[in-house]
Parts: structure tokens; C-alpha cells; sequence
């Protein structure tokens, strides 16, 4: 009874992040600075190393890096409870890990939204209700939103 509720919001959003991640095939010759809009102080607010995530691809070398490490992690956190209903320890904080490390690595423009992503994603681990009220897509919106603008 309790799977058919987790199952349904799962698939939807499993659906949801693959639709939105074919499209991050490569990168696109100017358009990861695009989105890069905002004040210049921003970087000098973030306390751990901005210059890491400063420039167009945050801590990643390239945008086809940064678009299939951000794709996958955004895809993986939508997974997450169904690590944890199967019994994944190990698998699931092995993920906790990784998302954390790629929210460190995305570009400024994207760093707020990212954490906000796998905050919820790692919330839903032990509230189903975060994929069934819509919060875990509401998330994953402007994450999908970056990606379909940068990640061509």
C-alpha cells in the first residue's frame, strides 16, 4: 500500500529529471556564462573558497563536465528514497556524500538552487511526503532550468 505512494511520485519524477537531462548532450559555445547574471559580490560572500566555483563551470574544468556531473547528481537525488526504502545504507550515504561534494562544485549562478536541491532530496529520505506534495520537483525546477539553458 505505502510503495504504490512512494512508487508513483518516484517514477513521475525519475520521468521528469530524464526528460530533462537529455537535452545536456554537450556543451554550447557561450552559453554556460549566459545565466551567469548577478552581482560580483557574490562570490565574496561565500566563505570556503569561492574561486572554486567562480568562473562559468563552477569547480569543474568544462561545461560538459559540469553538465553531466550536475545531470547526474540532479537525476540521483530524485532516487534517494527509493535507496533508502530498499535498505541501501551504505549506496545511500555513499550519494549524500557525492551530492554534497557537486553542490560545493556548481557555478555561482546555480549554488543556491543546488543546495536547496539535495536539502529536500535528503529530506525526502525520511519524508515521503516531500515527492508526493511537489517539493522535491518545485527543486528540481531551476536546477533542470539551468541545465536545459546551459547543457545543450
Amino acid at each position: 500500500m505505502t510503495s504504490k505512494n512512494i512508487a508513483r511520485p518516484l517514477a513521475a519524477t525519475a520521468v521528469l529529471a530524464a526528460l530533462a537531462l537529455t537535452g545536456c548532450s554537450g556543451p554550447q559555445a557561450g552559453s554556460a556564462t549566459s545565466s551567469a547574471t548577478g552581482s560580483s559580490t557574490a562570490s565574496a560572500s561565500a566563505a570556503p573558497s569561492p574561486s572554486k566555483t567562480s568562473g562559468p563551470f563552477g569547480g569543474f574544468t568544462s561545461a560538459a563536465e559540469a553538465c553531466s556531473k550536475i545531470s547526474e547528481q540532479a537525476t540521483g537525488a530524485t532516487l534517494l528514497p527509493l535507496s533508502a526504502a530498499q535498505g541501501k545504507t551504505a549506496e545511500l550515504e555513499q550519494f549524500k556524500t557525492e551530492l554534497a561534494e557537486t553542490a560545493e562544485r556548481v557555478p555561482d549562478s546555480l549554488k543556491a538552487d543546488f543546495a536547496n536541491l539535495k536539502e529536500v532530496a535528503v529530506a525526502g529520505v525520511t519524508d515521503q511526503t516531500v515527492f508526493s506534495s511537489g517539493k522535491l520537483q518545485a527543486a528540481m525546477a531551476p536546477v533542470t532550468t539551468w541545465i536545459a539553458t546551459n547543457c545543450k
